[in-house]
């Protein structure tokens, strides 16, 4: 049986915290922030947890079973 493979671009957006959580970045703050407000702006900078509803798709991903 061959090995299975971590998807390459989710390891790239994908990090865990010490407890197993996985985080992630903000979407909307690549471009295009010319009409987006500096509060938006600033909200979109930190990083947040994946929601509980999307776990299973991200570890799947990632080859996490």
């Amino acid at each position: 049986m061959p090995k299975v493979k971590t998807n390459s671009g989710a390891k790239k957006r994908f990090r865990f915290t010490g407890t197993g959580k996985i985080k992630r970045k903000h979407a909307y703050h690549s471009h295009i922030l010319t009409k987006k407000t500096k509060k938006q702006k600033r909200n979109l900078v930190h990083t947040t947890l994946v929601d509980q509803t999307n776990m299973k798709q991200v570890r799947d991903l990632l080859c996490l079973r």
